[in-house]
């Protein structure tokens, strides 16, 4: 896949609050086409409300917010939801619809007015279904689903909408190991495959390293900094970021990084 050096998104100079409290203060980012992304950071640091811009669901109160080159005020709802798909850290949903009905809700951004789903609409819903492997559970109602379940059906209703770019909010948190890591690496493969770009705010510094190419701190609303893993994941970075002393390994068991932490000294004294 070749490089597309525009930017999908650029911020520049993006300030949010709610009230008189500020949550994001002068961000300045760039975002480009099938890069993996990870938004890390301590609680309270701005992460889900990064993501809640990227997706629209708050306007800043100043700065510029552009994608694909344009404003994003000049973007509609509906066309957004063509490009834009976002995973919440908890999938809720008070009525009882089937598996097979909630994933194929991915796919309404694309449907014309009154139109019907196609059958190649109800291929691509039973294709991520099987690979989400929640095919056994189409006809079940999502109400009478585990929580590992109904996060698999959100993620498989996301990549049912066929978008350009996904946003987690930390979206296998409560998921087992396996599905964890089975999903993070279907991701990965839509971003290798075909340009997925991925922006996801991910608490676990060790999964970020092996699911990410780049990785962007913040702390209490302000961008620390920004780069390759390799380049910002540091010891230095995360006594920053966090205020605990961290050791950092290469693993070469899953070509990522294994970190151990510790209080800093000085909490001691």
């Amino acid at each position: 896949m070749l490089q597309d050096f525009n930017p999908i998104w650029q911020l520049d100079k993006v300030c949010f609050g709610y009230g008189n409290q500020g949550i994001l203060r002068d961000i300045d980012l760039e975002l480009h086409k099938g890069k993996r992304y990870g938004i890390l950071g301590p609680n309270g640091s701005g992460k889900t409300t990064l993501l809640d811009i990227l997706a629209g669901l708050h306007r800043p109160d100043s700065g510029e917010l552009s994608f694909h080159g344009q404003p994003y005020a000049n973007w509609s709802v509906r066309h957004r939801a063509q490009k834009l798909a976002m995973v919440a850290q908890e999938f809720s949903m008070r009525f009882g619809f089937t598996v097979r009905d909630v994933v194929e809700m991915g796919r309404h951004p694309h449907l014309g007015r009154f139109s019907s789903p196609t059958e190649a609409d109800h291929q691509l819903v039973d294709e991520v279904m099987e690979i989400l492997e929640i095919s056994k559970l189409a006809e079940r109602p999502v109400t009478e689903l585990s929580g590992g379940e109904k996060q698999r059906v959100a993620v498989a209703r996301a990549l049912a909408q066929t978008p350009e770019v996904l946003l987690l909010d930390e979206a296998t948190s409560n998921l087992d190991v396996f599905h964890s890591l089975s999903i993070l690496e279907i991701i990965a493969k839509r971003s290798k495959d075909l340009g997925l770009t991925v922006v996801a705010a991910i608490h676990d510094l060790s999964l970020a390293a092996s699911f990410c190419d780049e990785l962007i701190f913040l702390k209490q609303g302000t961008i620390l900094c920004q780069g390759p893993v390799k380049q910002v994941l540091v010891p230095e970075v995360i006594k920053e970021a966090y205020g605990v002393e961290a050791h950092i390994q290469p693993d070469t068991f899953n070509g990522g990084s294994h970190i151990s932490f510790k209080l800093c000294e000085e909490q001691y004294s």
